[in-house]
């Protein structure tokens, strides 16, 4: 198993990456295989609506997104860890987020996504909905823990005071584990489930 660990603070050692490390402690114990993308504070446009991608299969924008890309196609897993600005998602983050999921033409099905968020105090579970939106429109299953997946702190480091966060993500972590591998024994047994031919409803014609 392996899991991509999508950090989108600015910060590459603060509260959100506390809450991550919290979660790839446990997938180590249980042996699978993690890899860190440090997006919050690299230099990432947002997507232009060129429909470039559906020609050459990748973004026309060469830079992590590209990078990241076949990690994403080969792996298991990812988790997505954001800080709280406005009620809402880091907006390079969620730029990155656009133009990977968008431009990438694999198939995503039964890949398991989770998000995770940290905040001093509120905008949190507006957070964590806006992220599994990538998740769930792409035919991902995503794994619960036994609250929302949310962290509290401010200052750099305050998040592991949070006794009750930091439950959250390692069971996350063991929830995350145990469906990746269940999928993936049913995906031996099984096969991926029967697709249709997508079917789209314009609303103006």
């Amino acid at each position: 198993m392996n899991v991509l660990l999508i950090n989108g603070s600015p910060h590459a050692n603060g509260n959100t990456a506390i809450a991550l490390r919290e979660m790839e402690r446990i997938f180590q114990e249980n042996q699978v295989e993690t890899e860190w993308i440090q997006v919050g504070n690299k230099d990432i446009r947002g997507c232009v609506a060129c429909y470039g991608c559906t020609k050459k299969g990748a973004c026309v924008f060469d830079d992590l997104v590209n990078e990241t890309a076949p990690k994403f196609e080969a792996c298991d897993g990812m988790v997505i860890g954001s800080p709280v600005y406005y009620a809402s998602a880091n907006a390079t983050l969620v730029a990155f987020l656009h133009r990977l999921f968008y431009s990438t033409p694999f198939d995503k099905r039964m890949k398991v996504g989770a998000s995770v968020v940290a905040a001093r105090r509120g905008g949190l579970s507006a957070t964590f909905d806006e992220l599994n939106k990538f998740f769930t429109i792409s035919g991902m299953p995503v794994a619960s823990s036994q609250y929302w997946n949310s962290i509290h702190g401010r200052e750099p480091g305050e998040a592991k005071q949070d006794a009750e966060g930091l439950q959250t993500m390692r069971t996350l972590a063991r929830n995350m584990t145990f469906l990746m591998r269940s999928i993936a024994l049913g995906k031996e047994a099984y096969g991926l489930p029967e697709q249709e031919p997508r079917q789209g409803t314009n609303f103006i014609r």
